[in-house]
């Protein structure tokens, strides 16, 4: 078992990710395309990605990649830089950027549970070559493009599910609450002020006053993880436990009115620029729209619950709510079916 103890008001600072983290849904992807686990809920997915990187012709560069994340056991914390809270780009650049002590540390470690001569690149990576970590930079992105990003819209789906049940449940019940929502997965249980989930082996996590961020992660299955290193930011990834048949409703949901037939192109458009928060002038530039109409539609989308907006200091930021996020991904309940009225009050809105 792993036992998080939310020591020193750990508690009312721990927080929950935006959504899933694309280096830890890479990684974690990685150890499933290896170890075959949740044959029912992943196997579609295992065959679809072989094929497409045998197509693109990265299987042996993935297979480099494996070498550096194996399917078991300890796998490198720099790896997976972020929280949640860094985009693709930004979190390969962190793995770029790792220094030569931390790698040449973190790689003997994995080097100690491997049988067998050192892989050519492990060694090549340990040595901080910046034509290494570029070829582990681009490796990760070219992989993520393949085996992560066709399948976002039902990650970003269910994480938003995830993020708004915890949401809910600080809403109605605070800190507590919310620690006692994660209780709920298979095989957790709380006890207090202490958090306990299945593990490989006993741990305990403490965390001396430091907030916890807990992240879903789409590709994490039967337990969770944190990061071995306990002098790093501490996360705890759990699984979302994706049901069977989820890559065939995506592929079926692929024949469905995209977001721009709905809100017209430029509101789409505004919807897919705030993956993070903007300003209205930045997101008239990213959109190519006057600041003028791109204040218009954002009161639009602001009046339909896609955006929220809020001032901080002397500026202010739209952001993309869960419902604008879920709309993006598909996942908002065809209008008249039982149960839509709320997303069919927004797109009544966007039709104006």
């Amino acid at each position: 078992m792993l036992q998080v103890d939310f020591d020193e008001g750990a508690l009312a600072r721990m927080g929950v990710a935006r959504g899933a983290d694309p280096l830890w849904e890479t990684a974690l992807s990685l150890h499933l395309l290896q170890n075959g686990e949740e044959p029912l809920a992943h196997d579609p997915w295992r065959r679809e990605v072989r094929g497409a990187l045998r197509r693109a012709g990265l299987a042996d560069e993935v297979g480099a990649l494996m070498r550096l994340c194996p399917p078991t056991g300890y796998f490198p914390d720099f790896l997976t830089p972020g929280r949640g809270d860094l985009d693709l780009m930004d979190g390969v650049d962190r793995v770029r950027s790792t220094p030569r002590r931390r790698l040449v540390a973190e790689l003997t470690r994995l080097c100690a549970d491997l049988r067998g001569p050192v892989p050519r690149t492990v060694r090549w990576v340990a040595s901080g070559d910046a034509a290494a970590l570029r070829w582990l930079g681009d490796a990760l992105s070219r992989y993520h493009a393949v085996a992560v990003a066709p399948y976002l819209p039902v990650i970003h789906a269910r994480a938003g599910e995830d993020r708004a049940r915890r949401a809910e449940a600080a809403l109605s019940g605070g800190a507590e609450a919310l620690l006692a929502s994660y209780a709920e997965l298979p095989g957790w249980r709380r006890d207090g002020t202490v958090l306990a989930a299945p593990y490989p082996e006993p741990r305990s996590l403490r965390l001396g006053g430091r907030p916890l961020t807990l992240v879903p992660a789409f590709f994490c299955v039967r337990t969770p993880l944190a990061l071995v290193d306990d002098s790093l930011p501490p996360v705890l990834v759990h699984p979302l436990r994706p049901a069977p048949g989820w890559l065939p409703r995506l592929r079926a949901g692929a024949a469905r009115p995209s977001v721009a037939q709905l809100t017209g192109p430029s509101r789409a458009r505004m919807l897919e620029s705030l993956e993070t928060p903007m300003t209205t002038t930045s997101l008239a530039a990213v959109v190519g729209l006057a600041p003028s109409t791109a204040s218009r539609h954002a009161a639009v989308l602001r009046e339909a619950g896609l955006v929220a907006t809020r001032r901080e200091g002397n500026r202010v930021l739209h952001r993309r709510t869960a419902l604008g996020t879920a709309l993006l991904d598909g996942a908002v309940q065809q209008v008249g079916t039982p149960g839509s009225h709320a997303s069919a009050t927004s797109m009544k809105m966007l039709e104006t």
